[in-house]
């Protein structure tokens, strides 16, 4: 595939749709698909950041 990448999306100083209920449709998502659903504090705090990361920073490509 060569398509051009979408992201990181350049963080905007308030993103309306970066919300809790995002966090909990993408740990619905997980649960779907097999994965144990994330309930802790600590595994929602991370999740987020990772979801967070992917979208907005390109600190996640350094890691790969």
């Amino acid at each position: 595939m060569t398509a051009q990448r979408t992201y990181p999306l350049t963080p905007a100083d308030v993103d309306e749709r970066f919300t809790f209920w995002l966090l909990i449709d993408v740990a619905e998502l997980l649960e779907k698909h097999g994965y144990t659903r994330p309930v802790a504090y600590l595994d929602l705090i991370e999740l987020r950041q990772a979801l967070f990361g992917f979208l907005y920073s390109a600190d996640h490509e350094r890691s790969r």
